[in-house]
């Protein structure tokens, strides 16, 4: 596939994934993952680009990126969690400009929503942590591990909202926004702001625009910064 070219400047909803997308996590993720990581035995050269397991859901990333089977993956992830969870805002700070782009998007009518892969407590917090729970009309996330699903949350957050496929877009880093947004019909705008997306990843999965700042993301959505 490749670049859709979609006009989504009409779309009243717009859907944001959160890691890589609305807050600059990969730090916090990268380090966190490397400690649980090397001490279930995966060497420093065995752990690669780490920034592979953001975007799939936990705990299927560590069987995807690392090959543990459920049982380990599932060790894995709770370690991880505990002490990820610790990190408090430094964790998952938004990315300079994001907050006034989020108030943009408010101004110019549009309704706003986050639908992550993180669980939907984890989410919420860090929404609320970076202080723009207000900016949102629905904030979700996977609500057990056994949803493995991002097309299940974004189907949740249209329903919530009460809105139509064709008059949403979301917006995601990673070719698994891309894809779980097509299987519910809604395009998807791609950034690489966050450096996690391999070169060429989001125009082969078929996003409908691709952006490099936050800037530019405005200019997709809203036609103008």
């Amino acid at each position: 596939m490749a670049l859709t070219g979609e006009d989504v400047t009409g779309r009243r909803l717009v859907i944001f994934d959160f890691d890589g997308t609305l807050a600059d996590t990969v730090d916090g993720i990268c380090a966190t993952a490397r400690t649980v990581l090397l001490a279930h035995g995966i060497s420093e050269e065995g752990l690669g680009d780490l920034r592979r397991i953001i975007g799939p859901p936990f705990p299927q990333a560590f069987s995807l990126v690392y090959g543990f089977d459920e049982r380990e993956a599932a060790q894995v992830t709770a370690e991880y969690r505990a002490i990820y969870q610790g990190l408090g805002i430094e964790g998952w700070p938004l990315y300079p400009g994001m907050r006034a782009a989020l108030e943009t998007l408010r101004a110019a009518g549009r309704s706003l929503a986050v639908a992550s892969s993180k669980r939907e407590a984890l989410v919420a917090r860090a929404v609320a942590d970076n202080g723009v729970g207000d900016l949102f009309d629905v904030v979700l996330g996977k609500q057990s591990d056994a949803q493995a699903s991002k097309a299940a949350t974004i189907a949740r957050v249209l329903e919530l909202m009460g809105s139509e496929p064709g008059d949403a877009v979301m917006v995601g880093d990673r070719h698994h926004d891309v894809e779980a947004a097509a299987e519910v019909g809604v395009a998807c705008v791609g950034v690489t702001y966050g450096g996690t997306a391999a070169p060429g990843e989001l125009e082969g999965a078929g996003a409908c625009a691709v952006a490099g700042s936050v800037e530019g993301l405005l200019r997709v959505l809203l036609g103008s910064a």
